[in-house]
């Protein structure tokens, strides 16, 4: 047999599209996406084909192949590019996937309000147009008795708000040592310039004294900015301003200070085995008259960036045509509301934030749960050696730089091919597991795993291996 008589048996597309299995997906897929299904599939093997015209007699053309390649290339397809994942890593905060989880309690209130009308910019009481802000206003009150709130997208848009309002075509002094790059070469100079504030940097990289910011004081300054580095750490010779003395220098000069917290937290985790990390409300109470953080890092809410303070400065935010552009949609201000009210409770914080749950377990917590995971991988009988074994968790998402905690894992090496093989296979499942290669061992760590996905695991690990 030739290579041309070979190729001729490749149905055609009309024949593919006529099968009864692939009828049956054209209810469920947009037509068009399915015959780009088909001809990719027919062209795979037209080309398979022209590979092996030495060895043609070991081809084999059969039309319920195609049409199987063809579904399953179809719902490749059509599937989100975005998908659920586990996050065997131990980094609770992590970046790469996701960030803070939001809380299952507050599914229901986030549900309604995306699939009904809402209130967004709406005042029931007096039933005129009211502000998408002012959601938020009560609740920022109970916790930290700050006058005023305003959210944009993200903490990196909240400084560039509050500089571009407070200091545009002005100065802003900064200690030299906190000008962080945020993350992604975003950094905090950057920032500054893209706000039309003047950079003007106090002290030296490890040591800034409260007369560095006097010394730079002018007539053209207008905001005494701190920065908490909350994604590095300088150790050793060091020395910073307490914001509480940066205040009393604003007073004096009739200056606002503002101060980028980063990663925000409401709760003083050192009370749960953590690192003391200054809260939202220390700030505050200590004379911040502005103070930006992130919704997505210790806070354990939506991506967002949130500026609390005096109303006479985030006043004057609302009205900056920036604001605007940086703006949230409803639903981030519907999840930014909902978890901060579950602050009103802090053990009801702590049990029901993912993010603030997870960092709070116990050893005892993570030895049973890692028991129960090794057990449901022992019931499949794979072909590896398992075990328990001490581990270290993170905190990550620039948080706590220096924080790792004690954790319990689960060690796995496989008997008949090598980790990062394994590690791939997991990794392109259809439940995406994502774990870590150490010492060449294949790491889940229990601490960000969650029960439900103990069974997931389990049979995805026996598909990999045996």
């Amino acid at each position: 047999m030739n290579i041309r008589e070979v190729l001729s048996k490749l149905p055609s597309v009309d024949e593919v599209l006529g099968n009864e299995n692939i009828i049956e997906i054209l209810k469920e897929y947009p037509r068009n996406l399915v015959l780009e299904g088909i001809r990719e599939t027919i062209d795979l093997n037209r080309k398979s084909i022209l590979n092996q015209k030495d060895n043609l007699s070991n081809i084999e053309i059969r039309i319920e192949n195609i049409v199987n390649d063809t579904v399953n290339r179809v719902r490749l397809k059509y599937e989100l590019s975005l998908k659920k994942v586990i996050n065997g890593t131990g980094v609770v905060i992590h970046t790469n996937l996701g960030r803070s989880l939001l809380s299952e309690s507050i599914k229901d209130d986030i549900l309604s309000t995306a699939f009904r009308y809402s209130n967004l910019e709406y005042d029931i009481e007096k039933g005129e147009r009211g502000s998408r802000y002012s959601h938020l206003t009560e609740t920022i009150k109970k916790l930290t008795d700050a006058e005023d709130v305003l959210i944009v997208n993200n903490n990196a848009a909240a400084v560039l708000l509050v500089l571009s309002t407070l200091a545009k075509d002005k100065e802003a002094i900064v200690s030299r040592g906190e000008l962080v790059e945020v993350g992604g070469s975003f950094r905090i100079p950057s920032i500054m310039e893209l706000s039309g504030a003047k950079l003007v940097e106090v002290g030296a990289t490890n040591k800034t004294h409260l007369n560095d910011y006097e010394d730079g004081i002018t007539e053209n300054t207008s905001v005494l900015m701190k920065v908490h580095t909350s994604n590095y750490k300088i150790l050793g010779f060091t020395e910073s301003v307490d914001i509480s003395d940066l205040k009393k220098l604003g007073t004096k000069y009739n200056l606002p200070v503002v101060e980028d917290l980063g990663s925000g937290v409401f709760i003083d985790l050192s009370k749960y085995g953590l690192s003391y990390e200054p809260t939202v409300i220390d700030s505050l109470k200590k004379g911040a008259d502005i103070v930006t953080f992130s919704g997505d890092k210790m806070l354990g809410g939506p991506q967002a960036g949130i500026i609390i303070g005096k109303k006479e400065y985030i006043e004057k935010m609302k009205k900056n045509q920036l604001t605007r552009a940086l703006r949230v949609d409803k639903l981030t201000i519907c999840a930014l509301e909902a978890t901060l009210r579950l602050y009103l409770d802090e053990q009801k914080a702590i049990k029901e934030i993912p993010t603030l749950k997870m960092l709070t377990y116990s050893l005892c917590d993570l030895e049973e749960k890692a028991s129960s995971l090794y057990s449901k991988i022992i019931e499949k009988n794979i072909d590896a050696k398992v075990c328990i074994e001490d581990g270290l968790s993170q905190v990550g998402g620039g948080s706590m730089p220096l924080e790792t905690i004690k954790s319990k894992v689960i060690a796995i090496m496989p008997n008949n091919i090598n980790v990062s093989t394994l590690e791939k296979r997991l990794r392109l499942s259809s439940s995406h597991i994502i774990g870590r290669v150490y010492d060449n061992k294949y790491i889940l760590d229990s601490r960000t795993i969650f029960e439900d996905e103990f069974d997931v695991i389990a049979n995805e690990l026996k598909n990999a291996l045996n």
